[in-house]
């Protein structure tokens, strides 16, 4: 814990010391105090929440995460798995890959196994280790998806 604040701590300092310059030491002593610094956070305020449009049909939205570090496994070796959870109905794909596949893969892996079966969704949430712009991004997800990262989904993602 820091400083209290900056009022309450000249009243206490007043009634013990004096020097012609003390306000000024004491407010750039508590501007500088490391211990104040990391206790008082300086951001604004946080957004109003924002309402999650519900999907009205199955496999219209979804949320994607994936699962890495396995033990390989299959004929394939796989050593990662996709998960893929529709909103609407909260079930679940689970597609296996690898840690290494590239943007082009992953692209490849959803289109055969979501959106060729479900047709066209949007896509609500990309979470995990391959979800970069650089693996899962623009090139490949483009004609795909309709939007990418909400981040008032961050607590639907949990419940799932």
């Amino acid at each position: 814990m820091g400083h209290m604040s900056e009022d309450r701590t000249k009243k206490r300092v007043a009634s013990t010391a004096w020097s012609p310059i003390w306000e000024q030491e004491l407010s750039q002593y508590i501007n500088t105090c490391e211990r104040c610094q990391k206790a008082n956070s300086k951001h604004g305020k946080y957004g109003l929440l924002q309402h999650i449009e519900e999907p009205k049909h199955p496999w219209e939205a979804i949320n994607m995460d994936w699962v890495t570090g396995l033990v390989p496994g299959g004929k394939e070796n796989f050593n990662s798995f996709g998960i893929i959870v529709d909103r609407f109905s909260q079930s679940l794909r689970c597609l296996p890959c690898h840690k290494e596949d590239t943007a082009m893969d992953t692209a490849l892996l959803f289109w055969n196994n979501i959106k060729s079966t479900f047709g066209f969704l949007r896509l609500s949430s990309v979470i995990g280790t391959q979800n970069s712009h650089q693996k899962f991004g623009p090139t490949c997800m483009r004609c795909l998806v309709l939007n990418l990262h909400s981040p008032q989904l961050t607590a639907h993602r949990q419940m799932v």
